[in-house]
């Protein structure tokens, strides 16, 4: 056999054992990934309340726990359902907006403390909001919003501002500064240079930050947990938490189905913004 030869089966043994090794990776991230869904799933589907003697294909499956979420008098699902789509709607619009024109304000202007602000911005990404916790809910009860989903709204909102700022002004210092400087030779202002040019340009990165704004108000508990009081003001993770812990007492396969429930308005917005996110994701923040 010449060397050539050698070298070239050798070469394709190697390709051979990386694509094995590849797959393999990605085959045990898909079942660590799938798993709890599968488990999620068949738990909803399952007759009774409890864990024991729960099956991930049950044999006997009923819709029962989906329809009492839905029609029973006593189920307030629908109810936290509609709160947390109002929040994450009006945490997603207003959140990217504000940060669309903050970002773009750090991107194309020099004023006096710019740099602070980008190192505040910087700092504040370091700190979870938990942290401030006890002086939001001073603000929030000083002010008269304590268990309103306008008070939840206000915090998510200004909570997104400093790392998504910082993203999005990294994407619009890719942008060209001759576009602007075109459009104002044309007579174009600020407002119009911002809406009608460089925020359709901007639609990959702010449909990222729309899709995160989107998700959080459904995956987080401990601030409504602190914010909200009344149980016809909670969002889902805070309501779905009383069927495990209140009067619902360990209803693990009605947690399960509320839970399934939740994807699917976090499943639509990412279908409709898939074809911005990748080269959002992408491009986003590559220059500070």
């Amino acid at each position: 056999m010449s060397t050539t030869t050698r070298k070239t089966k050798s070469k394709k043994n190697r390709n051979i054992l990386e694509m094995l090794g590849i797959y393999s990776v990605i085959g045990v991230m898909f079942v660590i990934i799938l798993y709890p869904l599968l488990w999620a799933l068949g738990l909803s589907l399952n007759p009774g309340q409890g864990l024991f003697g729960a099956q991930m294909i049950p044999e006997n499956w009923s819709l029962a726990h989906y329809e009492w979420l839905f029609f029973d008098p006593r189920s307030n699902y629908l109810t936290w359902y509609k709160n947390t789509l109002i929040v994450a709607v009006s945490v997603s619009v207003i959140g990217t907006f504000i940060v669309g024109l903050t970002a773009y304000a750090f991107s194309r202007y020099r004023f006096k403390g710019r740099k602070n602000g980008l190192y505040a911005f910087l700092l504040l990404q370091m700190f979870p909001v938990l942290m401030a916790m006890v002086a939001l809910y001073i603000l929030l009860n000083t002010i008269g919003l304590l268990d309103s989903l306008l008070g939840l709204i206000i915090i998510y909102v200004g909570a997104s501002i400093p790392m998504n700022a910082f993203l999005v002004k990294g994407y619009f210092d890719t942008l060209p500064r001759e576009l602007d400087e075109s459009a104002k030779i044309d007579g174009a202002g600020h407002f119009r240079i911002f809406f009608q040019i460089l925020l359709p340009l901007a639609k990959p990165i702010l449909a990222v930050v729309a899709l995160f704004n989107f998700m959080n108000p459904f995956m987080d508990f401990i601030l409504p947990r602190i914010v909200l009081r009344s149980p016809e003001n909670y969002t889902l993770a805070l309501g779905l938490f009383n069927f495990v812990n209140d009067e619902f007492a360990n209803n693990f396969t009605r947690f399960a189905a509320g839970a399934i429930l939740i994807a699917v308005p976090i499943a639509l917005v990412y279908l409709f913004l898939q074809r911005y996110l990748i080269s959002g994701l992408a491009s986003g923040a590559t220059k500070g």
